[in-house]
């Protein structure tokens, strides 16, 4: 181990003086390139002092070019307000996750250096916020917001190139969530040429309704005093079950669930609302099914005729209606014999001549979709969690907070309560 230190801190220096050599470096840029910025550089040019000396003059320039040094949240003033783009909080190892909802008219309006510099000063808050052994971050892309997929493909390309090629080995894993139908057939096309594609995930909201996993927002008091609150508003309505002898529907008092309402097909039939025939209590609670629950005028023609209408039996004269019904089927006579008689065609079973490959198919094989799905778990609650604006101005250090001044919320709290007081 003494002996791989020490050649890491022989490429180290042999970067810094190719870097010195070609012109002097500044107090900042000094500052920026310390160690384990050019541990990360070295490892994205595989160890090569020259190439890793090279890609770094040219991020010096890039950052030059673009003013990160003088970059503050006064610019971005709106992004900020609307939420557009902002660090979310830290997962479980300290990496700060990032996102990014931004809507599609944002590029009418605003240029590609514009959206560029507010990318680079996300970026540069969440890295001020890592914690000391913390290289990598997390971004969430969310794209509910875009209609059309190229429109969304240009802006997530500039985001992953711009990370790729000015920030190496800083991300951890970034998600895509709810893109537009055809982004997937481009990003097919596009994945193999993109370096960070092993990384980036695309996922779908939808596949996480039925998770409550974070619900409680009584943490952020801003975002939760604008949420909906019942008790403000008097209703006569009440809010509840309400059963017929077909289904029950029932409404929760909860109104932060996801599926406030279900639908059940219990046997209500002590509460008998119109005519029915023939009614699922004579029928039973275990042979109520979605056929008998609903309406008869959506109903199938065998679910409209009596029981034993077709197979045989006394043929209940047909009831006069207003509204036209649709035609029975002919009726016909099928005996026991002719039931059995009628051979139906089976499926053929695999031969190994046929299809080889599902013999040696592996049962633990897991599908890309569903391992987005349990990348994507841990950080479901930072995509839920309501922005916040006085949150992330408070995660950022100077100069980058600008002029505007930065009050932590504990802080705001007590001030708050002192007011109060007097």
């Amino acid at each position: 181990m003494g002996k791989k230190d020490q050649k890491e801190k022989e490429r180290v220096e042999a970067v810094l003086e190719l870097l010195r050599k070609q012109a002097p470096l500044t107090v900042k840029q000094e500052k920026f390139c310390n160690n384990a910025c050019v541990e990360r550089f070295l490892r994205a040019k595989g160890d090569s002092v020259r190439k890793a000396a090279k890609h770094l003059r040219a991020c010096l320039s890039w950052r030059e070019s673009i003013g990160t040094e003088h970059l503050i949240a006064d610019e971005f003033s709106a992004e900020l307000a609307e939420g557009v783009a902002y660090v979310a909080g830290h997962d479980e190892e300290s990496r700060p996750v990032m996102i990014f909802r931004i809507k599609q008219d944002y590029q009418k309006f605003h240029s590609q250096k514009l959206f560029t510099r507010l990318l680079v000063f996300t970026l540069e808050v969440a890295i001020q916020t890592m914690p000391r052994n913390v290289e990598q971050f997390v971004l969430l892309f969310d794209a509910g917001f875009f209609r059309s997929a190229s429109a969304f493909m240009n802006l997530l390309l500039t985001a992953l190139k711009i990370v790729a090629e000015y920030y190496p080995g800083r991300l951890h894993k970034a998600f895509v969530i709810d893109p537009p139908s055809l982004f997937s057939y481009l990003w097919k096309g596009v994945r193999p040429f993109l370096e960070l594609s092993p990384a980036t995930m695309v996922v779908s909201s939808l596949d996480f309704e039925e998770s409550l996993e974070f619900n409680d927002f009584s943490s952020y008091p801003r975002a939760s005093s604008l949420r909906f609150d019942p008790s403000s508003i008097p209703s006569t309505a009440k809010i509840g079950s309400c059963s017929s002898s077909r289904f029950s529907f029932t409404v929760s008092h909860h109104f932060d669930s996801l599926k406030p309402w279900y639908l059940s097909l219990a046997d209500t039939s002590g509460s008998k609302v119109g005519p029915t025939s023939p009614s699922p209590s004579m029928l039973g609670p275990a042979l109520i099914s979605p056929l008998n629950a609903r309406s008869l005028s959506f109903a199938s023609p065998a679910a409209r005729t009596p029981r034993g209408g077709i197979h045989g039996g006394s043929a209940r004269p047909a009831k006069k209606s207003l509204f036209a019904s649709t035609p029975l089927p002919e009726r016909t006579n099928y005996g026991k014999n002719d039931a059995m008689s009628i051979n139906h065609p089976r499926t053929p079973r695999p031969s190994f001549l046929q299809s080889p490959a599902l013999f040696f198919r592996k049962e633990c094989h897991v599908s890309r979709a569903d391992k987005s799905r349990e990348s994507f778990l841990p950080f479901l609650k930072f995509y839920r969690r309501p922005y916040d604006e006085m949150i992330y101005r408070s995660k950022m250090r100077p100069p980058l907070g600008g002029l505007i001044s930065i009050v932590s919320p504990q802080l705001k709290r007590r001030h708050m309560s002192v007011s109060q007081r007097f």
